[in-house]
């Protein structure tokens, strides 16, 4: 028999964190974090990890496990979530996957092959160059025309995965978007429940705006200036993150704290849109608008049980 996996996804400040907190107190299960910012050690507030008082007992994984310094991939991640859902089942409990970055929760679902290639520095050197000097929508614009799919997904601003797509056709000939889609029709290995949480789209934007001034408050701007005093690049991949690029630049003196909030206030908006869209083109999953429900916990908590218990995945 397929080990269980229910999965909690949907865009930021849709509400994943309480609704599987909720969950994995009523059905005795443990929480792997699939978000790809929340690893990181000391990057708490604008993560929006959640707290040790706010996970109310439940276990999760994946949650400051790493050096903001330290390399992490979608293929790190998915090694250690298998090994995590491994651990959870040999403990007798339900190992729920909860976050909003698509591709890592994909990865794991489908058990998607990252087919190894080696690295080859010069070309890889040749790429940052360009980025650094004609700008990210250079190095954009040059993957459009070899795989415009990827390009599609990528935003501009990810420049770790348009090097990795550029990469991938210079040495495989093939587009990244077509093995990535060949990966898609896999089967999962797991008995999956795979819901997504939404709302109404104006509702969900004044959601992160308010998200956004709670994180000032709650002191975004002294976590920001830690983890530059206690050494970390801004040009960690880590430190691009939402939140904290726009912060040190703030800090640079490049723009003023007000200009800093309307970016990250839009620049996470259009991040939840992309997510939305990520989601929807997704077969898997089963869509729960918790407006609908009136954000009550209890009947959207039980709507999800009710249907894990359906499927037969707890009884």
């Amino acid at each position: 028999m397929k080990k269980p996996l229910i999965i909690i996804a949907g865009p930021t400040a849709s509400g994943k964190t309480k609704v599987s907190i909720e969950l994995a107190k009523r059905i005795n299960g443990e929480i792997i974090s699939g978000d790809s910012m929340q690893v990181y050690k000391y990057m708490d507030i604008g993560t929006a990890k959640p707290t040790q008082e706010e996970m109310e007992g439940i276990f999760h994984y994946l949650i400051d496990e790493i050096d903001p310094k330290e390399v992490f991939s979608v293929a790190i991640f998915q090694k250690k979530a298998k090994e995590y859902i491994k651990k959870i089942d040999e403990k007798s409990k339900i190992p729920i996957l909860t976050g909003g970055t698509g591709f890592y929760i994909q990865s794991v679902v489908y058990d998607i092959n990252f087919m190894e290639t080696n690295t080859d520095f010069e070309y890889r050197n040749t790429l940052q160059e360009l980025a650094t000097k004609k700008g990210n929508q250079y190095i954009h614009d040059m993957l459009a025309k070899i795989d415009p799919d990827s390009a599609l997904t990528i935003h501009p601003n990810n420049t770790k995965r348009i090097i990795r797509a550029l990469e991938y056709y210079n040495q495989t000939n093939e587009p990244i978007s077509k093995h990535n889609a060949e990966e898609r029709t896999r089967k999962s290995p797991y008995h999956t429940a795979f819901f997504s949480l939404t709302m109404d789209r104006e509702l969900l934007y004044s959601r992160i705006d308010k998200r956004v001034d709670a994180m000032i408050k709650a002191g975004l701007v002294e976590e920001v200036k830690d983890l530059l005093n206690r050494g970390y690049s801004k040009d960690l991949v880590s430190m691009q993150g939402l939140g904290y690029k726009e912060i040190v630049g703030y800090l640079e003196g490049k723009f003023t704290i007000e200009e800093a909030i309307y970016t990250l206030k839009r620049d996470t908006r259009r991040f939840a849109k992309r997510q939305l869209t990520w989601f929807s083109h997704r077969e898997d999953p089963c869509w729960i608008n918790v407006e609908a429900l009136n954000f009550d916990m209890d009947k959207i908590v039980t709507k999800i049980t009710n249907y894990i218990e359906e499927i037969g995945i707890i009884i």
